[in-house]
């Protein structure tokens, strides 16, 4: 099944800049073959249900790896079987109706 998700990861414990964990992620994300969207606040990943939450878990270990103490993530995800929709379909949609 296919899922979009919107993930924001948070070390915890490590100061105020988080860019080289939030990039540790980035780098699994993308080994794992997954389509990213990087936004301010989180990454938008799209993929097979199984694959994007095993690099959700694969985040946190590489994470905790660098030393990182403590971690929190928000996640927000949906899926559809109506029909098959991308995150760029979703983005596309909206900007047509503020055309």
């Amino acid at each position: 099944m296919k899922v979009i998700a919107d993930l924001c990861v948070v070390p915890i414990g490590i100061g105020t800049s988080v860019s080289k964990e939030v990039a540790a992620c980035e780098r699994v994300l993308a080994e794992a073959g997954l389509k990213t969207k990087l936004h301010a606040y989180g990454t938008n990943i799209e993929g097979e249900w199984d694959e994007v939450f095993a690099a959700i878990k694969r985040c946190h270990e590489v994470l905790h790896g660098m030393g990182v103490p403590r971690i929190t993530s928000s996640l927000r995800f949906g899926t559809r079987i109506d029909r098959e929709q991308h995150m760029d379909d979703k983005i596309r949609s909206v900007e047509e109706k503020l055309r």
